[in-house]
């Protein structure tokens, strides 16, 4: 059975049925719609020309630096890449239909704590002017938008089934959507400040949200969410299905309002341990524009800051994504021993078993292109492969291994035929 790429990547997806397929697709639309008009209305609506230029500006700088965490990826998804269209998906659900889910929502926290702030002298007196902020951040950012950011990878893990592996595939697509996140925030941020007093914080908002090549954010958030659904594919413990997905939300959770939650806990703190307030000195307007200050300085700043903080975090992903890349391989040298050509030849194999965690396996004697093409080709495979027997379902019998198999025959093929000619 021969399947197209677009079959093979909505293989086992409801959107392989036309039924679930078109009501889906439309509920998609509509969702899109729905955000457009939000982020319209609420926040584009009552801009001004100057304002818009500086919002543009501020998304420039966010899609350039956003290349160096997407570069990261790449890298971290090169044995079994994703489709790009996958990885474009993965970034607009989280710049705009998240960003736009969560804009109304967080207004309405933001509103109704200004209003207790407004009754509350006590909350007056220890955050001073910015208390509305200060109390709002932990409540809305974490919640609302880990959620909204959520829904976007849960789809992705119901929706692309044959597409989502493991692990490093879950921290991987949670890690896009916190991305594409990020490149919308981001100008929001830079765009309000400028509104609000005059200035331009770019440098400020580009060196916190892309501090540590921009993985130490929402891109750290979301990819720990993503992990845990990655973990609940992965394993075999029908306990743990239900249990990571929980908890890597709860982490994603727990990090975001850590990061919000940092002015709540130190204010508090000084006030409850000396009976007065810090608040109560308002800082002096800066001397400089907020944008002279050198961009490297403060990003090193808050790069250092996040990478003691959110020690815990990172050791978390950084253990879980090294066990998962002994995983892939030990998977791939498994799916790929009883294959025989055209799919492996024996030197290959040899080539499979010397491969490690920071390498990138290559085929001597072809071009790139065409020894990535086969390398890949072979990974699928051994992945799949692994699928179906976790699935409890007959290897020799499944469409995707037929597909890859097919694949790598027709790629031998070529080779051949340029050979010859």
């Amino acid at each position: 059975m021969s399947l197209t790429n677009r079959a093979r990547i909505l293989y086992e997806s409801p959107l392989s049925d036309p039924r679930k397929a078109i009501p889906i697709a439309l509920f998609l639309a509509v969702l899109v719609i729905i955000s457009a008009i939000v982020l319209i209305r609420d926040f584009f609506g009552s801009m001004s020309p100057a304002g818009f230029q500086i919002f543009f500006l501020s998304l420039a700088g966010t899609l350039l630096i956003s290349i160096i965490p997407l570069a990261i990826l790449w890298f971290l998804d090169r044995r079994e890449p994703e489709s790009k269209w996958l990885y474009l998906i993965a970034i607009l659900w989280g710049a705009l239909i998240a960003t736009a889910l969560a804009y109304p929502i967080n207004n309405w926290i933001f509103e109704n704590i200004s209003n207790l702030v407004k009754t509350t002298p006590i909350l007056q007196t220890i955050y001073g002017s910015n208390a509305k902020t200060i109390i709002a951040a932990p409540i809305a950012g974490p919640i609302v938008e880990e959620t909204t950011k959520g829904l976007g990878i849960l789809l992705l893990f119901w929706l692309l089934k044959s597409e989502f592996d493991g692990v490093r595939d879950g921290f991987i697509y949670g890690a896009l959507v916190g991305i594409g996140f990020n490149m919308l925030e981001a100008p929001f941020y830079v765009t309000k400040g400028f509104i609000t007093t005059g200035d331009m914080p770019l440098y400020f908002q580009m060196a916190d949200r892309f501090a540590l090549f921009g993985l130490a954010g929402h891109a750290l958030y979301s990819g720990l969410f993503g992990m845990g659904l990655g973990l609940a594919r992965q394993t075999t413990h029908q306990w743990l299905r239900y249990v990571a997905p929980v908890t890597g939300w709860l982490l994603g959770f727990v990090g975001h309002f850590l990061n919000n939650a940092l002015g709540l806990i130190f204010f508090l703190a000084i006030y409850l341990v000396t009976g007065k307030s810090i608040a109560a000195h308002e800082p002096a307007k800066p001397a400089v524009a907020a944008v002279v200050e050198p961009f490297l300085n403060q990003w090193f700043q808050h790069s250092a800051i996040r990478a003691i903080g959110f020690f815990p975090f990172f050791l978390i992903v950084g253990v879980m994504l090294w066990q998962s890349g002994l995983w892939e391989l030990q998977v791939i040298r498994d799916g790929l021993a009883d294959e025989g050509e055209p799919v492996i030849t024996k030197e290959e194999y040899e080539g499979v078993k010397r491969d490690r965690q920071f390498a990138t396996r290559r085929i001597p004697g072809l071009d790139r292109r065409t020894s990535e093409a086969i390398v890949r080709a072979q990974n699928e495979l051994a992945i799949r492969k692994w699928r179906v027997h976790h699935d409890g379902k007959d290897v020799e019998t499944d469409p995707l291994v037929a597909f890859w198999r097919e694949e790598l025959a027709r790629l031998r093929d070529r080779v051949k035929l340029s050979t010859e000619t």
